[in-house]
């Protein structure tokens, strides 16, 4: 295929992709589901599984072999500006407050999920397709252990949003808690890599390379008076392409370091100096991430997706128990951290199903382990399933504990430096 008709083909499957995943969320709206749920279920929709398999040529002419890294790429360069966005709307403010059982949550969801994955996919290792040729059984085990120990931060934190959940003691926790938990996950991810291709480099490189992070993110926040002098000498034009450059620039170095471009963005983000200026800057950057480039990531996850393998009873009774490992040691485990730290059974109830989610992130980590041949199709299938159902369990289950209580006191709120008022300034899809 040329490169006039690849980029013609990439157009028309722009379109289906837009057309199709407003369709799911509108239909999804009546179940409370965000609409990364309806971008996720869209994505599979599209894919072998359901697209492929009543109209196999459609799906062939829509989304060709070659067409597929085109969506991968765009569909990154969404993640990181979602990412980059995600991480200025996290409040650093409210950290402080709440360290302790943010500490104790997060400790928990990702050395309980960790080791109950690994565990059951050691144990399954005879009957499931779980590992490809030539990888060892171990990283496979190792990699399905630290998927389920993610948790989906960019989803959390705007399931938080949406819902006004922003001032809520849970609310503050869980986004505290789940930013070691994505912390943790990535470069644990990075360990697995490394052990995957046989040698430390990895490792060492990503342990290093976010130290020498932390300390441009300090030199950032440190001088961020001076930073933000210089941005009120810019034009509007000139303000956006500075602040592309330099999430670019972040995703690029956190990629190249194995912590992968989304932390990178993330980070930046956080550190991020904030005015009006700069927040609707940034706001308007929204729309080509949320509305364009996102809804191609989950697609291209799709098309990876083939739950036709799920008729084998094998592993259709491994994605079961699976989806059970992860919820038990994700909300389990959360809520009993919760607990342990003081927090009342309402809140540790609702912190366990935010942290639960698996959502974006899990579906990052498992295409980094597809494209390096550490996972199985099968395998992969598996873990989407995953991802998906820990994901649409979360609305649900807030609702259900509102039912029961009837709501939540929530922690004081700091107002933002810069900001003129407390509302979310960026309107994402996931």
């Amino acid at each position: 295929m040329s490169a006039t008709e690849l980029g013609t083909t990439f157009l028309l499957a722009v379109v289906v992709i837009l057309a199709v995943c407003p369709v799911v969320t509108l239909l999804l709206r009546p179940l409370g589901q965000p609409p990364v749920v309806a971008e996720m279920i869209a994505g599979v929709l599209l894919g072998p599984s359901v697209l492929g398999a009543l109209l196999p040529g459609v799906e062939h002419h829509l989304f060709p072999t070659e067409l597929r890294p085109l969506l991968y790429v765009a569909g990154q360069l969404g993640l990181v500006l979602f990412m980059f966005q995600s991480g200025y709307e996290f409040r650093l403010d409210r950290m402080k407050s709440v360290a302790k059982p943010a500490a104790m949550v997060s400790a928990a969801g990702v050395l309980t999920p960790l080791a109950l994955g690994a565990a059951l996919t050691w144990a399954v290792h005879g009957s499931v397709d779980a590992s490809p040729p030539g990888i060892p059984l171990h990283v496979t085990v190792l990699f399905v252990g630290v998927t389920l120990a993610i948790t989906a931060f960019p989803m959390l934190a705007r399931i938080i949003l949406e819902r006004g959940l922003t001032g809520t003691v849970f609310g503050t926790i869980s986004l505290a808690a789940g930013a070691l938990d994505d912390v943790a996950a990535w470069i644990l991810l990075a360990g697995v890599v490394s052990l995957a291709r046989g040698t430390s480099d990895s490792l060492v490189l990503a342990t290093s390379g976010a130290a020498g992070l932390v300390v441009l993110l300090y030199l950032l926040v440190r001088f961020r008076g001076p930073v933000l002098r210089a941005t009120e000498r810019m034009t509007r034009q000139q303000l956006l392409l500075v602040t592309l450059l330099a999430m670019c620039a972040a995703a690029w170095y956190t990629d190249r370091i194995g912590l992968y471009a989304v932390f990178g963005a993330f980070s930046l983000g956080a550190a991020f100096p904030r005015s009006p200026r700069i927040d609707r800057t940034i706001e308007s950057t929204a729309p080509l991430s949320g509305t364009l480039l996102l809804p191609l990531f989950f697609t291209y996850s799709g098309l990876n997706t083939d739950t036709g393998v799920l008729t084998d009873p094998a592993l259709l009774l491994f994605a079961g128990g699976c989806t059970l490992v992860a919820v038990i040691g994700k909300f389990g485990a959360c809520w009993l951290g919760a607990r342990l730290g003081g927090q009342p059974q309402g809140v540790a109830l609702r912190i366990g199903t935010l942290m639960n989610a698996r959502g974006l992130m899990q579906l990052i980590a498992i295409n980094v382990g597809l494209a390096d041949g550490i996972v199985s199709p099968s395998m992969f299938t598996v873990l989407v399933v995953v991802a998906v159902v820990t994901t649409v369990m979360a609305t649900p289950l807030l609702s259900l504990w509102d039912r029961m209580d009837g709501g939540i006191p929530v922690v004081p709120d700091t107002p933002r430096a810069g900001r003129e008022d407390d509302q979310p300034a960026v309107a994402g899809s996931a």
